[in-house]
């Protein structure tokens, strides 16, 4: 009875504004640990970063870096090993097909979920979002980084897609339905690839040179439009807008086919599976 009469006399002693500053004090110090480890791991992650982007200046300034990326040969070579590899794994094999474990299976739909993904978030929700948000030549520099990593990153996506299914599935490839997946991928990852390796660098470059003329001239803040200006008179300007146009049409074009063999994959993946 002692014990339970001091503690509702400690109770009692405690005032709601008492209580009310504890708390305060508490949440305060929880969130003080929270920001300091929010602001520690982003100090990290910017020193990583830095370091990386630091060792790739120096990359860029070897003669190793001219020959892989001011040539074409570098192109050529990885275009004719590519070709080299999705023949290998079409070449017939009369073995029977196994059934894939589940750590393929996982890479597989993995692999082609973030393909699709990115696909539909670059073309229909950062692109045109972008573009009708930001001054032209901000939504160009912002372009300028994303497009090589966006192709790059779905032509890694979709061979590793196509090596899976093609391993599973080679002693199959005369049935219609097989032969038809093993085309549409890999017409998806061949012009992926080619639109990175041959029309990604041109178009940046077109791109770089328009803008530089553009500042001279005081355009290219325009939002959701182009307008060039005194520019439209300058047969320069007009040709090499004409060329980044054209470039950047065949992109476009190529895009959508390969969002085109996607959707084939993606209809053959949901005949396969039932969730309902």
């Amino acid at each position: 009875m002692c014990v339970r009469n001091n503690v509702k006399t400690s109770i009692r002693k405690l005032s709601p504004n008492t209580f009310m500053k504890n708390l305060n004090f508490n949440q305060s110090e929880h969130e003080e640990n929270f920001t300091d480890i929010l602001s520690e791991s982003t100090r990290l992650t910017k020193e990583f970063f830095y370091v990386l982007d630091e060792q790739y200046s120096k990359f860029q300034e070897s003669p190793v870096y001219k020959i892989l990326f001011k040539t074409a040969q570098p192109a050529h070579l990885i275009t004719i090993l590519a070709i080299t590899v999705i023949a290998f794994f079409m070449f017939p094999n009369e073995h029977k097909p196994h059934e894939p474990s589940k750590f393929f299976n996982f890479l597989h739909v993995m692999s082609f979920s973030m393909h699709f993904g990115a696909q539909i978030w670059m073309t229909f929700v950062s692109g045109l979002s972008l573009y009708f948000a930001l001054p032209r030549h901000n939504f160009g520099q912002v372009q300028k980084v994303l497009f090589p990593k966006y192709f790059l990153l779905n032509s890694i996506l979709s061979l590793i897609t196509l090596i899976i299914y093609l391993n599973h599935h080679n002693a199959e490839l005369f049935k219609r339905e097989v032969f038809v997946q093993a085309v549409a991928m890999s017409v998806c990852f061949m012009t992926e690839l080619i639109i990175r390796l041959y029309f990604t660098p041109p178009l940046l470059a077109f791109m770089t040179i328009k803008n530089e003329m553009e500042k001279k001239a005081g355009v290219g803040m325009e939002v959701g439009k182009h307008d060039p200006g005194q520019l439209a008179k300058c047969p320069r300007y007009v040709q090499i807008h004409k060329s980044f146009r054209k470039v950047h049409m065949r992109i476009a074009m190529g895009n959508v086919l390969t969002m085109a063999c996607t959707v084939i994959h993606l209809i053959h993946i949901a005949n396969k599976i039932s969730v309902l």
